[in-house]
């Protein structure tokens, strides 16, 4: 059973959903939302109280101002106000994607609130010696966006990333297929208002060094060619760590939510 929430916060109200018990496990992305993670939610809470939220801007978690350009801290302190919603000192935190620069900058600022975060896949360019050309290219995908729409926004932005040509030829689906308005809503925010911020974020290396919080940063067996791949990698060498390896590819857990859970839960309880 879920329990769905909708938690009032500076600006904004955070569409939150709670299943399972044990232990709170946080599950989060950016721009994904918690449907997302709904399956790999689904096969954690046998033994955790799983947690998934929409950032703010996407699907049910609505903005007082539409456009607002969202900063990456400020999506760190909504989950804090979600700790707080849930009565909550201190939980464990999955992030993928842009859900794992949201985690990096959860344990810099607020430290004491997370046991383990496994950032699966972080995508910050801003370590990597190539910046500057990675920067460009992100200015240019929010110009083409712009200019030319979400087609051809995405059809830039998987190919920067690293996807295939096939993988490259039209927006991601939503989980019945073709993409629901909502989905090209989300799409229209990640472009145009949070796209530059998450690219742009440089993670805090002393505090999440210093900080209490064990960090485990992820990546995908198959996720060898992907930026985010080069990203975690250079990321795991700054913090002293080696990267720990998780099924699939950047999606795996929506591509085998099962072993993807097995997978964690193993980290976690490592």
């Amino acid at each position: 059973m879920t329990a769905i929430h909708t938690l009032r916060v500076p600006g904004a109200h955070l569409h939150y959903e709670v299943r399972g018990s044990g232990p709170l496990l946080l599950l989060m992305g950016s721009p994904m939302e918690a449907a997302a993670f709904a399956s790999l939610a689904d096969a954690l809470a046998g033994d955790r109280t799983v947690v998934t939220h929409d950032p703010r801007g996407i699907s049910g978690s609505t903005l007082d101002d539409p456009d607002e350009d969202t900063a990456v801290d400020r999506r760190a302190d909504d989950v804090v106000a979600i700790l707080d919603a849930l009565g909550a000192d201190s939980a464990d935190v999955f992030g993928s994607s842009g859900g794992a620069v949201t985690g990096l900058a959860l344990v810099a600022r607020h430290p004491d609130r997370v046991r383990t975060l496994v950032a699966h896949e972080p995508p910050v360019m801003e370590i990597l010696p190539d910046v500057a050309e990675h920067r460009a290219m992100t200015e240019d995908i929010i110009e083409t966006f712009r200019r030319e729409g979400q087609g051809a926004a995405w059809a830039k932005f998987m190919t920067g990333a690293g996807f295939d040509d096939e993988s490259c030829e039209e927006a991601p689906a939503g989980p019945h297929g073709e993409p629901s308005a909502q989905d090209v809503a989300n799409g229209d925010r990640f472009f145009g208002h949070d796209l530059r911020a998450t690219a742009g974020y440089v993670p805090d290396v002393p505090a999440l060094t210093a900080a209490p919080t064990r960090v485990v940063v992820g990546v995908g067996a198959t996720s060898k060619g992907l930026i985010t791949y080069r990203t975690s990698v250079a990321l795991a060498e700054l913090l002293g760590t080696r990267p720990a390896e998780f099924p699939g590819d950047h999606a795996g857990f929506l591509e085998d939510p099962d072993g993807f859970a097995e997978a964690l839960r193993r980290t976690l309880e490592g």
